[in-house]
């Protein structure tokens, strides 16, 4: 087993790495929209400003998408896989009803080619001020 972490890659929340290698199989941690190198304590989302009690001043949900996405795949070339080797993807939601319209579509922008298993899943918070999360396994060679 290896342990992957990366600078292109937004730094973890907590102590874990941003991926790890079992035999051929890939299990990325939760990725999400947070800019590389950005930390919890700067929390550079991109779409997101906040004023100084957490309030959204701006939030644009299609750019935390194309970012996530961004960031996973990110993981995946510094790990040695690819996107095209994605098998599972599991998509965590903090508000479904607003936000699943606009994932879904740009979701098909970027799977139009590579189509993993995909679960989708409404929760009440992340542990960041992000709309969105991705848990991930890949093949890798």
């Amino acid at each position: 087993m290896s342990i992957i972490s990366s600078d292109k890659a937004p730094k973890p929340v907590g102590l874990y790495p941003h991926a790890r290698k079992v035999g051929n199989l890939l299990f990325l941690s939760g990725v999400g929209p947070r800019v590389a190198g950005s930390d919890a304590q700067d929390s550079q989302v991109p779409g997101l400003k906040l004023d100084k009690n957490g309030n959204f001043i701006e939030f644009d949900f299609e750019a935390q998408c194309r970012s996530v996405f961004d960031n996973v795949r990110v993981i995946l070339e510094e790990s040695g896989s690819s996107w095209d080797n994605l098998v599972d993807v599991t998509v965590f939601l903090v508000n479904m009803k607003r936000d699943f319209h606009t994932y879904n579509r740009v979701y098909a922008e970027y799977f139009k080619d590579n189509q993993p298993c995909r679960t989708t899943v409404e929760i009440n918070s992340l542990p960041t001020p992000i709309a969105i999360e991705l848990k991930c396994i890949a093949t890798i060679d």
